[in-house]
């Protein structure tokens, strides 16, 4: 049948199972919105600014394991999803954005809200395309969610100009399953670089790891974001307790192993645990599945993980020894190199190298609080009252770094923040794509006054679609993590990170419509949050915090992982 390129559009996403939009519409694609309008099938979440719509998409993504789609128009549309793309993209997570742009016959031309986006997200996309001509848009958009949810996941932007919305091409149904063998994604499958292949695991590369774990003394297994992304935490837990091996958890692999386990150290690198710290420095075999060795993690790699041979899992094969170099490795998703490790390893065992690596502590003690609250206060609280299977998103600093420490994750998707990217303003917007994705599940989001400035416009949204989202702000009137680093290596010269200043938190939640309450104690802290749990909407809690309060341990850039600055 004969179709308009918005229409196509719209057949094409459904095609992929897409019932989730989060966007904002302009000139340049009206004529899509035109036709989503007609589309009951389709949802769309109108947020308040473009760059939330990317971080929804991208919480959403995250939190379900399906791919998330955005929409917006061009010219300050699309640039405003920019920092959102690079987000997914340092994360792995499986984002579609779909802008438009001016007419073919303006492009070029200094248009109005004319802007080249594919050449400007072209180092932060998997892949990105300009569909000039509408006899091509259906299999570019079947091959962009080819590629952003195969291999290794990542955002990928398809642009269509103006006028091909509004042609007309013949269309057909062509189901998921025949996508790979159609058109121009056959030639794919002969697998172009970032395509649609995943790598075969070689078998001999899992037997050698499985003979290197046998003569091992001390080994240390390290959950990265790649046993997320594949959903193999339950290979993974099974693979941990058949050999017996501690495990320290990156920022991305929160979820992957149960935060609770006995085999837990906690999160590894610039704020990780002593246990595991002192692990990665003793261990005589590390193995790390689905972790990059970021510099948060090997913060000087001519030392990192020094007594050990180091195994390093990964679909992506960039990513091997190009950060730490390794002694062996092996290519291919975490989850089948889990089962086939899982189908040929012995049940080990390792008392005393475990009584040794949890002779540490796996969390921060803090003081009491008095008359504020301290960091591990709010996450008992939280992790007390709220359901276990609660989805927790949050912004980046120090608050970020408490709630990774000190609240246990059990499943995939169940933290959602922003690693690589380290994006302020990233929560709120994830928190609505969760929440959306998942709305059987309470979603909280957790962040602090200086994040909150940067993404607070959404609550607009969380308003206006009755999302029940619990907001907990740390709120310590600096930005706090700026502050530490000046505290502990500038010499007390606190320049810029005073946030001494509106707004007031509770009256801005009343202004949106929303409930709100500011709290300095446990027993205020439970009754906001009983009265939030219950409320039906929204809720915003304000939680003072002690100004010179540190994330710990903390060891600087560059630095040996045991050398830490605040312990």
């Amino acid at each position: 049948m004969e179709l308009t390129g918005a229409q196509i559009l719209m057949e094409c996403l459904k095609e992929q199972g897409v019932d989730t939009i989060f966007g904002y519409p302009g000139g340049t694609i009206l004529d899509v919105y035109d036709t989503l309008g007609q589309t009951p099938e389709i949802n769309h979440y109108l947020v308040s600014h473009e760059q939330g719509a990317a971080h929804a998409a991208d919480g959403y993504a995250r939190s379900t394991g399906k791919v998330g789609v955005c929409f917006a128009t061009s010219g300050p549309g699309c640039t405003n999803l920019v920092t959102g793309i690079a987000t997914a993209y340092m994360d792995s997570s499986p984002v579609v954005a779909i802008t438009c742009n001016v007419s073919e016959n303006l492009l070029g031309k200094d248009s109005f809200q004319e802007v080249d986006i594919t050449g400007i997200t072209m180092p932060i996309t998997k892949w990105n395309y300009m569909v000039r001509n509408v006899s091509e848009l259906a299999d570019v958009v079947r091959e962009a969610f080819l590629v952003a949810r195969t291999g290794r996941p990542g955002p990928v932007l398809i642009d269509i100009a103006k006028n091909v919305a509004r042609q007309k091409y013949s269309y057909s149904y062509l189901p998921v399953s025949e996508h790979r063998r159609h058109g121009r994604l056959s030639a794919l499958e002969e697998g172009r670089e970032g395509g649609l292949r995943v790598p075969e695991v070689d078998e001999s590369d899992v037997d050698i790891l499985v003979e290197m774990l046998q003569a091992a003394e001390r080994p240390l297994l390290v959950c990265g974001g790649g046993v997320v992304r594949s959903r193999a935490h339950e290979e993974f837990n099974y693979f941990a307790n058949l050999v017996d091996a501690p495990v320290a958890i990156t920022l991305m692999g929160a979820g992957g192993f149960r935060g609770r386990d006995p085999l837990t150290t906690g999160m590894i690198g610039m704020h990780g645990s002593q246990a595991s710290n002192m692990a990665v420095d003793n261990c005589d075999l590390l193995v790390a599945f689905g972790c990059r060795f970021s510099d948060r993690v090997a913060l000087k790699p001519s030392t990192f993980a020094k007594q050990a041979a180091i195994v390093q899992v990964d679909v992506d094969r960039s990513e091997i020894n190009k950060n730490v170099k390794t002694t062996h490795h092996i290519i291919g998703d975490a989850r089948r190199v889990l089962q086939l490790l899982n189908e040929r390893v012995q049940p080990l065992h390792h008392e005393e190298w475990k009584k040794y690596v949890f002779s540490f502590p796996t969390e921060t003690e803090y003081d009491e609080g008095g008359d504020h609250l301290t960091p591990k206060q709010i996450s008992e609280v939280i992790a007390r009252l709220c359901p276990s299977n609660t989805i927790v998103t949050t912004d980046v600093g120090q608050h970020q770094m408490w709630v990774a420490q000190h609240f246990h994750y059990d499943y995939p998707g169940q933290l959602v923040t922003s690693g690589g990217f380290g994006t302020m303003g990233f929560g709120l917007g994830a928190a609505i794509g969760a929440q959306v994705g998942n709305p059987g599940k309470r979603v909280i989001h957790v962040t602090g006054d200086g994040s909150f400035r940067m993404n607070c416009n959404e609550l607009a949204t969380e308003e206006h679609y009755g999302l029940p989202i619990i907001t907990f702000v740390y709120d310590n009137q600096t930005l706090g993590m700026v502050r530490q680093w000046q505290t502990l290596i500038y010499g007390q010269r606190y320049s810029a990170t005073t946030l001494d200043r509106p707004p007031d938190w509770v009256k801005l939640a009343e202004a949106y419509g929303l409930g709100g309450s500011r709290v300095s104690t446990v027993e205020e802290l439970e009754a906001a949050l009983t009265e939030a749990l219950a409320c039906g909407h929204g809720y915003v809690i304000d939680c003072v915090i002690d100004k010179d309060e540190m994330v710990r341990p903390m060891v600087s850039g560059g630095n040996h992982i045991t050398d830490f600055l605040a312990v």
